[in-house]
């Protein structure tokens, strides 16, 4: 049989339904199976196989509900490794689960937070682990819900870093920091663990040691990218803030890299590390941020996991095969045949033995198939198993790009509705930046148009007043022509009356002269017949008075007509003036309605102009009132300083204040023409503001820097100086109310605050040191002078030793030889260190000139330097001072005229001396200089020569002196107790007289103090108030001494442990 052809039914049995709920049963199965052989109480490490299952089931739901479900119910407060292994895994369920795990995770975070508060409050190793994991989590979980941007695993493009970081320098800053505090929590985990490791002796072959360095991985992976990305936003915020002000993320960061240094190398050496992951190598120093340059010398550390072959499952058998017997045991048929027959009986064999042989072989036979056959079911087992792993892989890589592909899908979407959202966004800002454009091309319009219309009114006014003009002519012409008009109609009326009355009276003349005709006619009726020529005539003047008549009536016909023309033209010329009359009072209301639009659109504008000013005031003004009330903030928190006691510990020197004191003092003048700028024009409040801030700051830090050298003066002094400075801020803070209160801020006054830091400048130029006037040009010489002048000294010492020896081997013999030669020796073999170490001092001040002065001549570094220089001139005469008082006390001693006690003391004094000259070549001195390693190995020889002269000289006085042996037996009671009594006196009187010798010396001291200007001027001194030794070389200026201020040890014991003498040193 060489394969199986057919899978077994109970295999095809196992295989789950394709139904929703079988899926989802078996998931949460196969999840609760996971998480409990992953989290358990072994102490042991999480297996890979066992958390990435956990991992694959937080992307197939798109979330870890199912993991925190089985997760609240492990009894986590009844073992500290189920808590740490919990911790561990999910910290790899943050990292590598599907995104919804973060706000999943939000939702647990007080179950998170009573965990690590539980097993922190109790004494036990992985207890306190899972109280720093737990923060380290916590920290991580809110670090990622605050910066979306940057998924949970911290693997983004140095673009979406950009994008993040923004161009706010405040947002710069503060991720700056948060991912400090989170550089931070990975880092206290990783040394809380090596500790432990330290602790319990673990290597990490052992399983609790690889329990405890399991999480490790998870870590290096985050601090790397931590670390890239603080030093990215490290260099972009020295390219937008000063150095000073970042003085304190540079340090912190330097932390950060030496323990993530010291870190990675740590893991690097560990086994078990190697062959699960790659840990990049850090460079060897932090960058450089005051260098923009140096960010292309960055490399990006990259963690390389490498892969791994896959975990053996626990194989199910596909097919059982029970049957047969074992394969290792093929000899145990056999013996049950011998037991059961029996041994064969010689060489004769029945057909019952053929016959067993044959089964024998036949067992045989199949045995071997059946080992076929298992070797076959098991390498059709393995292929299979290989098959199911890779179509498992299959599925799994089909499940990730499933939820890749939706997680892209969704991103997609997202991104589309994003950039629809940002479409509509950027339409209606389009929109409306076009519509401000249209608005304010219309606004511009308008206004054109207003100012066109308002120069149009003002012709159309001017025209329309020539109209009203021409019109009141027109009108009044018209009034005219109908007041002639009238007159014309009076006058024919009057002519029309006239014609009626001429009429009337033709009419009655005639009717006269026809009633007087017809009396006529009736009187000469009679007369008749004589009268035939008379009455001819009479018809003939009847046919002309009638034709007469009828021209009359013509006459009155022809009046009447052209009356009525008249009256038709007055009626005309009335309908005119009225059509005139209704144009004028239309073009007079019309122009009247648009004089009261414009001059309506007039006085809107006027508001509209009246409000921006006036919100340009008040804009101002707001401006104004911020920067007065921060910098009241500012000198308010100044003035306090001067009543912490915390500030008391804080020292500075006159020179500085008087330094800030004469800046704060130039600032009155800007400060005073700034608020008289403001006054003239409150519209531009930028020149009051920017001298209020520089004015500030320099009011705030010369009241610190005064009551901070009120701390180094006598009594008096400061207490002056403390006065002054609270006038002053009282002063300045009133100032600053003033500038907050518009009613009352042009009654303001700056030049008040002149007074004060009058009085501040004039006392700290009081307190300065009285030191000796040496001109800084003359420094350098004077330096070169002192070291050569102390080189001479110590050559001239070493001469008169040699002189001296040679005349105690002449003059003395014995023992005082003996003890001469051992003290001329000793000191003989100081002054040869003293000079070795004098000149290694000058090689190293040389250096250190060289290194320090750069672009400088040697003058100009050491006037720079003058504290430094003064402190190393007097160090140099304080060493050759040393040295000469050591011979001469040598000389004294070898001569029996000094005392061996002022060679002890001269001893300790030149080791001083030398510490002292030690002490200022270090001040400047490069901590890694050879010179300075030489120059410390000179001053422990030093040291050594010192005590052996001390030694000698104490060996010498002890074989000198003769020490009468004291012999009471001859003495009686009386004359003991008397001798008692003298003696209890003498002592007492030492005991005074050393009393007041120590009083001595403590006055000597004192005023040796003065004199170095160690405490104030000369004068000011006041013995109850000790001022403490300044901290820098800045706060005094010692004088160029002859000797220096060194103080004897009283117990004559040389420090031995630090390689040099205690001494009170002058301060350079």
């Amino acid at each position: 049989m060489n394969s199986i052809k057919n899978v077994p039914a109970r295999v095809l049995s196992r295989r789950p339904g394709h139904s929703l709920e079988a899926e989802r049963e078996q998931f949460d199965k196969t999840q609760a199976i996971s998480i409990s052989k992953a989290i358990n109480s072994q102490e042991a490490p999480v297996k890979e196989k066992h958390a990435r299952r956990i991992i694959l089931g937080t992307h197939h739901e798109k979330g870890a509900f199912t993991f925190w479900s089985y997760a609240i119910g492990l009894p986590l407060p009844s073992s500290s490794i189920l808590s740490w292994k919990f911790c561990h895994v999910l910290h790899k369920v943050l990292r590598d689960g599907h995104p919804n795990v973060l706000h999943d995770c939000q939702r647990y975070r007080s179950n998170i937070r009573e965990i690590g508060d539980l097993w922190g409050h109790l004494r036990d190793q992985y207890g306190h682990l899972v109280n720093v994991y737990t923060k380290l989590l916590l920290t991580k979980i809110s670090f990622h819900l605050k910066h979306p941007q940057f998924p949970a695993g911290l693997e983004v493009t140095d673009e979406v870093l950009e994008k993040a970081a923004g161009t706010d320098v405040n947002n710069i800053f503060q991720l700056t920091v948060e991912m400090f505090d989170y550089m931070d929590c990975e880092l206290k985990l990783s040394e809380s663990v090596f500790r432990q490791l330290n602790t319990a002796i673990a290597v990490s072959q052992m399983s609790s040691g690889q329990c405890r360095l399991a999480p490790l991985i998870q870590v290096i992976q985050d601090c790397s990218h931590l670390y890239h990305y603080t030093v990215k936003l490290m260099f972009k915020l020295h390219s937008c803030l000063p150095a000073d002000t970042l003085q304190g993320h540079r340090d912190r960061f330097h932390e950060q890299f030496h323990s993530l240094k010291n870190f990675f190398r740590r893991a690097s050496d560990m086994l078990y590390f190697k062959r699960l992951i790659q840990i990049p190598r850090l460079p060897e120093g932090p960058p450089n941020f005051l260098r923009a340059s140096a960010l292309a010398e960055h490399i990006k550390p990259v963690v390389v996991i490498p892969e791994e072959a896959p975990e053996d499952e626990e194989p199910e058998n596909l097919i059982e095969i029970s049957s047969g017997p074992p394969a290792g045991e093929p000899v145990v048929v056999a013996d049950l045949f011998d037991q059961t027959f029996g041994p064969p009986n010689g060489s004769m064999k029945d057909d019952r033995d053929l016959q067993i042989e044959n089964l024998k072989r036949e067992v045989e036979t199949l045995r071997a198939e059946l080992e076929k056959i298992k070797i076959e079911a098991q390498r059709y087992i393995s292929q299979l198993k290989g098959q199911v792993n890779a179509l498992e892989a299959e599925l799994e890589e089909q499940r990730k790009q499933k939820q890749k592909a939706l997680v892209d899908n969704e991103q997609l979407r997202h991104e589309l509705a994003q950039l629809k959202a940002m479409q509509l966004e950027g339409a209606r800002n389009q929109g409306l930046r076009e519509e401000a454009e249209r608005k304010a091309s219309a606004t511009e319009a308008r206004y054109s148009k207003l100012k066109e219309k308002h120069n149009e009114l003002i012709n159309t006014h001017a025209e329309l007043l020539r109209k009203n003009a021409d019109t009141a002519k027109q009108l009044t012409v018209t009034q005219q022509s109908q007041e002639e008009v009238a007159r014309i109609k009076e006058q024919l009326a009057f002519q029309m009356e006239q014609v009626k009355r001429e009429s009337e009276m033709k009419m009655e003349e005639q009717s006269d002269q026809l009633e007087k005709l017809k009396r006529e006619l009736a009187a000469k009726a009679g007369e008749l017949a004589h009268a035939q020529e008379a009455l001819s005539r009479t018809a003939q003047s009847g046919s002309e008075l009638s034709s007469r008549l009828d021209t009359l009536n013509a006459e009155k016909d022809a009046l009447s007509g052209a009356m009525r023309q008249r009256e038709a033209e007055l009626l005309a010329a009335q309908s005119l003036v009225r059509e005139k009359e209704e144009a004028l009072s239309q073009e007079q209301q019309r122009s009247s309605e648009e004089k009261g639009e414009l001059q309506g659109r007039l006085a809107e504008k006027e508001s509209q102009e009246q409000g921006l000013r006036q919100r340009l005031l008040d804009e101002q003004f707001a401006v104004l009132r911020g920067a007065a009330a921060e910098a009241e903030a500012i000198l308010q928190d100044a003035v306090s300083k001067l009543d912490d006691p915390l500030h008391l510990r804080c020292t500075s020197s006159p020179d500085y204040l008087v330094s800030r004191a004469q800046a704060a003092l130039d600032t009155v003048s800007a400060l005073e023409k700034g608020h008289t700028q403001y006054l003239t024009s409150s519209e531009d409040a930028s020149a009051l503001v920017a001298a209020l801030t520089r004015f500030s700051h320099l009011a705030a830090d010369t009241i610190v820097n005064g009551g901070a050298t009120s701390h180094l003066a006598p009594t008096d002094p400061a207490d002056r100086l403390i006065d002054t400075c609270r006038e002053f801020g009282a002063r300045a803070l009133e100032l600053m109310g003033q500038l907050q209160d518009r009613t009352v801020l042009p009654r303001a006054q700056p030049s008040l605050m002149r007074q004060p830091l009058q009085g501040i400048l004039q006392l700290g130029q009081d307190l300065k040191p009285k030191s000796l006037d040496v001109r800084q040009e003359e420094l350098g010489a004077m330096v070169d002078k002192e070291m050569a002048a102390t080189s001479a000294a110590i050559e001239d010492a070493v001469r008169r030793i040699e002189d001296m020896m040679n005349q105690a081997r002449h003059e003395s013999s014995g023992v005082k030889l003996e003890v001469n030669e051992r003290i001329l020796n000793s000191c003989t073999d100081l002054m040869k260190a003293i000079r070795l170490l004098v000149m290694t001092s000058t090689s190293l001040q040389k250096e250190i000139v060289e290194s320090g002065r750069g672009a400088a001549t040697q003058q100009e570094f050491y006037a720079k330097n003058s504290r430094w220089t003064e402190g190393l001139i007097s160090a140099s005469k304080a060493v050759g001072w040393g040295a000469t008082q050591l011979v001469e006390s040598a000389d004294k001693v070898v001569l029996h005229t000094g005392k061996y006690e002022e060679l002890i003391v001269c001893s300790h004094e030149i080791a001083a001396s030398t510490a002292q000259l030690v002490a200022a070549s270090k001040v400047k001195a490069d901590k890694h200089s050879p010179h300075l390693s030489r120059l410390q190995e000179c001053s422990r020889t030093v040291n050594e020569r010192a005590a052996n002269v001390v030694a000698s000289t104490k060996s010498g006085q002890e074989q000198i002196e003769d020490r009468d042996t004291m012999d009471f037996s001859g003495l009686s009671l009386i004359k003991l107790k008397k001798q008692e009594m003298e003696t209890q006196v003498r002592v007492l009187e030492l005991e005074k007289t050393l009393e007041a010798e120590r009083v001595r010396l403590g006055e000597l001291r004192k005023q040796h103090y003065v004199l170095a200007g160690v405490m104030g001027t000369p004068g000011e001194e006041e013995p109850s108030r000790p001022s403490p030794a300044p901290r820098s070389s800045a706060t005094k200026k010692p004088p160029l001494a002859q000797k220096p201020s060194i103080a004897p040890r009283p117990d004559n014991q040389l420090n031995k442990k630090d390689g040099v003498y205690p001494a009170q040193l002058v301060n350079y």
